[in-house]
């Protein structure tokens, strides 16, 4: 199927990555609320259960490198699918756990899958669309990632309320079997050359990930020490300096930094990097300030996060449309600084706002929000053709992985940092000031967009 005329089953390729997209969306955020059930149910303390998440993160920082180079030497349908199958073994094999050590190792295997899952995917969007189509498409295939992120904690918490936490494990096991079923009969085999596969490379680079990823998982639990701190990402930057030594000297590499020479491929990476420091804690702060800040119920908390996932849903049909009349550079300039200008807002609620006011503020932190991911990621991939498509791509999804992280952790620290000592401010009073920071973070982040030029992804 050529990118010009491509047929009517492969136009159904975006529902399998929007499949992909919301179960992996979905998986990551349906744990959290679920934890204390299952630390309670298999006899833990709350605090042991985090080696599930951190386990789940670092295999995906192991295995996200890898995504793009077996979907060009195996085909992208083949690997697709088995990525899936392991996501829904992996599954299973977590609603089944008894024991803790069992639940690690089925995260572990689900997060093999996962790491390969959406990258895939999107890699097979970009070989069968033409650039034309890509902000049309990628904007349909954001917006069910978004729906996980944001049903997940409401979802978990009334899984395991009202049946048992094994079924948040489950409801990813008949949607995983329709993503197979449609891969099979829609997505492309795509292949393409690929050079020796580049262990070395493979272990330098994933390695790095691994120890930042570790460092701001942990950042987020406050578990660490400065000292400790400081010496994970002194290790992490070492070995990216070693990656990039390695680069200089590979012919084929295992992740091209050459690739940053395309100019908005770098400002897309670095903007979806800084801007999500500021809006990334959002998620979590909102029903963590609702619950422990004001004393509303994990039901009400997880309910007033769907207003956005609602103007998210409106808003995507004229997403298209508002970036092509304005253009990426201004969207994506002012909508940053909207966003930071919600965040101010959410500074000034307290425990007798009324929730009419809480509504409308997530009805435009989801249009906001909507607007920005889709043009940060559609900018990001505009200049890719397909000898540089796997390549971006991959940079893409670990960018993401690595952004949201950051996102959570930045946010959990800030909010430590005004509850210590050397502030003494009390919960509520510490909340404020978390989204006033995290507001400057977000409006100042909006200067990374000024680098584009007016006329970049209008193709």
């Amino acid at each position: 199927m050529s990118k010009e005329n491509y047929s009517a089953k492969g136009s159904l390729l975006p529902w399998v990555t929007a499949i992909a997209m919301f179960i992996q969306s979905l998986d990551a955020t349906i744990l959290n609320t679920s934890l204390p059930v299952i630390a309670r149910d298999m006899h833990y303390s709350p605090t042991e259960m985090q080696s599930v998440i951190v386990s789940y993160t670092l295999t995906l920082a192991l295995f996200i490198p890898l995504s793009g180079w077996l979907s060009d030497k195996f085909g992208s349908r083949s690997m697709f699918m088995l990525a899936v199958s392991l996501f829904v073994s992996g599954s299973l094999f977590c609603a089944l756990s008894a024991s803790l050590p069992a639940l690690i190792l089925s995260r572990i295997l689900q997060a093999i899958g996962a790491s390969m899952m959406v990258p895939i995917a999107r890699l097979a969007i970009l070989y069968q669309y033409p650039r034309s189509e890509l902000l049309k498409t990628m904007n349909f295939i954001t917006l069910f990632g978004l729906l996980g992120i944001v049903v997940g904690p409401s979802l978990g918490g009334f899984l395991s309320d009202n049946l048992s936490w094994h079924w948040i494990f489950l409801v990813n096991i008949p949607i995983g079997i329709i993503g197979i079923l449609m891969a099979y009969r829609i997505m492309p085999d795509f292949k393409h050359e690929v050079g020796k596969f580049d262990f070395t490379g493979l272990v330098l680079f994933s390695l790095a990930l691994i120890f930042v990823t570790l460092v701001m998982e942990l950042i987020s639990t406050g578990l660490l020490q400065w000292p400790m701190i400081s010496g994970g990402f002194f290790l992490s930057g070492l070995l990216f300096l070693l990656y990039y030594r390695h680069f200089k000297r590979t012919e084929k590499p295992i992740i091209d930094l050459g690739l940053l020479r395309i100019r908005t491929l770098k400002i897309g990476l670095l903007g979806s990097l800084i801007t999500r420091l500021g809006i990334g804690g959002l998620p979590m702060l909102m029903p963590l300030m609702l619950q422990a800040g004001f004393g509303y119920s994990a039901s009400v908390s997880g309910l007033l996060l769907l207003p956005s996932a609602l103007a998210n849903v409106a808003v995507k049909t004229q997403v298209v449309r508002i970036i092509r009349s304005f253009g990426y550079k201004t969207v994506l300039i002012s909508n940053t600084i909207f966003l930071g200008i919600v965040l101010i807002f959410l500074g000034f609620v307290g425990k007798e706002t009324p929730l009419p006011f809480y509504i409308i503020l997530m009805i435009f932190y989801g249009i906001a929000t909507s607007i920005q991911l889709s043009a940060m990621n559609t900018i990001t991939i505009s200049d890719l053709d397909d000898d540089t498509a796997s390549g971006g791509n991959t940079m893409l999804v670990i960018m993401q992985q690595l952004s949201i992280s950051f996102g959570v952790s930045v946010a959990g620290l800030v909010l430590s940092f005004y509850q210590s000592d050397a502030f003494g401010l009390p919960l509520t009073g510490a909340f404020h000031y978390t989204f006033f920071t995290l507001a400057v973070m977000t409006i100042l982040s909006s200067l990374t967009f000024t680098k584009l030029r007016r006329g970049d992804g209008n193709a």
